[in-house]
């Protein structure tokens, strides 16, 4: 770490705590030169994860995007904020613990209709009416179809 104060850069570290919640590190140096103190910290850099969508075209990943998108899914359902924070959280450490640092659409998607499909299944059939873009009522009935003979297998 280069010192402030003379451009030195060896410095020893004098003191080291967690600061916000964990999520990073204040360390008290003292520089090996001129001896004055400084502070720095230290935070986890995170790579973002691109999304590639069906248009080829590609975005950051939206967190609440996705939130939103299952919060409307489960729209009227007996299922908790909480529920779908914690599936948006399993996805997303899902996504980042895959080494690919692009991701398509189809896969958030399908990640999601497993996760609702655990959770709730009027919501998973409602998250997979749109994202499947249905066409009519008989797509509709394949799709409730398989769902009920996954349940009876």
């Amino acid at each position: 770490m280069k010192c402030p104060f003379c451009g030195y850069s060896e410095s020893k570290v004098i003191d080291s705590r967690p600061t916000d919640e964990g999520e990073r590190i204040r360390r008290r140096r003292e520089c090996m030169s001129c001896g004055k103190r400084f502070t720095t910290y230290e935070v986890i850099e995170s790579v973002p994860i691109i999304v590639v969508k069906k248009d080829k075209s590609r975005e950051p990943f939206d967190r609440e995007k996705l939130f939103n998108g299952l919060l409307r899914a489960c729209e009227k359902r007996p299922v908790s904020v909480e529920t779908v924070e914690k599936i948006v959280d399993d996805i997303e450490a899902t996504i980042q613990n895959s080494l690919d640092r692009e991701v398509t659409s189809i896969r958030i998607g399908e990640l999601a209709m497993d996760k609702l499909k655990e959770t709730d299944e009027v919501a998973y059939v409602r998250f997979a009416s749109v994202y499947r873009q249905f066409k009519d009522i008989n797509t509709f009935m394949d799709e409730l179809a398989k769902l009920l003979g996954e349940k009876k297998n």
